[in-house]
């Protein structure tokens, strides 16, 4: 009798050793998202930032109330993207400083993200920012770069800097083995028209694909992600032709970029509406995160843009688009005028 506990004993014990094995060389998988939302402001008059519309005196009535509204929609956005757990990186754009970046990981729907934080105030003429949020058990900073555009304009015969956003670019380890380089963008707008504004973006787009080739020169199969709202589509200039991100396809080349929105968008979709669908908020990869040759790869060759119906707001004509805040001194109470973007990655 004692003979056959010992047996089952040492059956029980080979069993879970080979199915511990089997679990650690099972890969595991992490979420990455992205979004904009659409003027993170606090309630506070900061000197230097152009935070005017957002004050309680304003004609949205910028108060506690509205603002603590604000993180309650972007809380359960973010919460909700990803069913299997907040996505472990997280980029957005449109925020106004640390104070609601924290606020923001601080509210009780949020708490479980156990997010860190990755910002800098930048010199944009808005005040606004990007920011990483990172869940540390994944994901190891080692490098963090803040990359200020070098932009001019001829205003009145005179040429004058553009203040926009940082580049954010960080460099780290996933499941402290995997080196990503991550780069979180909110590149210049179209305010004052595509066409004459798209030179800035073009600059931006030749300034990152500097610095991929050089990253791509010193290791073919690096992870790099970009991802942001680029204010261009998939086809245009700055990305198609500049960045050079392309679509997917059965025949990739090595030390390439990849972009995962331009199938979708092709397809009629998209993650922000002014006339019809544009799909500003991108996610763009090298090849080995497609392939996997060097320990992470995107579980789809296509991004996913979250949207749903208590996100959207139907007008009289037209389609269903995202609910956004405010507008032209309108308060609407809504989310945000972009949607979310976001993709999965396996660690082998």
């Amino acid at each position: 009798m004692n003979t056959k506990l010992n047996l089952l004993a040492i059956i029980s014990f080979l069993v879970i050793i080979l199915v511990s094995s089997c679990e650690d060389k099972t890969p595991k998988s992490f979420s990455f998202a992205f979004y904009n939302v659409e003027n993170l402001f606090d309630t506070i008059n900061n000197e230097g930032v152009a935070d005017e519309s957002y004050l309680p005196d304003s004609k949205v009535a910028w108060n506690t109330e509205r603002y603590n509204h604000k993180l309650d929609n972007i809380s359960r956005v973010m919460k909700s993207i990803d069913t299997t757990g907040f996505p472990s990186l997280f980029g957005i754009c449109e925020i106004e400083n640390i104070g609601v970046i924290k606020d923001l990981i601080a509210h009780p729907d949020m708490l479980k993200a156990n997010y860190s934080i990755i910002h800098k105030d930048s010199p944009d003429e808005r005040g606004i920012d990007v920011a990483l949020l990172y869940d540390p058990s994944v994901y190891t900073p080692v490098t963090t770069t803040f990359i200020k555009p070098d932009l001019w304009e001829n205003t009145d015969s005179t040429i004058k800097e553009v203040l926009t956003r940082d580049i954010l670019y960080s460099v780290g380890l996933v499941n402290n083995s995997d080196t990503l380089h991550v780069f979180i963008n909110h590149w210049v707008s179209r305010w004052g028209g595509q066409e004459k504004t798209e030179p800035n973006r073009i600059k931006i787009a030749q300034t990152i694909k500097k610095i991929t080739d050089s990253i791509l020169e010193v290791n073919p199969d690096a992870n790099i992600i970009i991802v942001g709202d680029l204010n261009d589509n998939p086809n245009d200039t700055s990305i198609f032709h500049e960045l050079n991100a392309l679509e997917t396809t059965t025949s990739l080349k090595n030390s390439s970029l990849y972009n995962l929105s331009l199938k979708k968008f092709n397809d009629g979709n998209g993650s922000l509406y002014y006339k019809s669908w544009d799909m500003f908020d991108q996610i763009i990869v090298s090849t080995s995160l497609i392939t996997g040759n060097y320990g992470l790869k995107v579980s789809s060759n296509d991004q996913s843009v979250f949207k749903e119906d208590w996100m959207l707001y139907q007008p009289k004509k037209g389609p269903a688009r995202p609910s956004r805040t405010a507008s032209g001194g309108r308060y609407y109470g809504g989310y945000s005028d972009h949607l979310p973007v976001w993709i999965r990655i396996e660690s082998n």
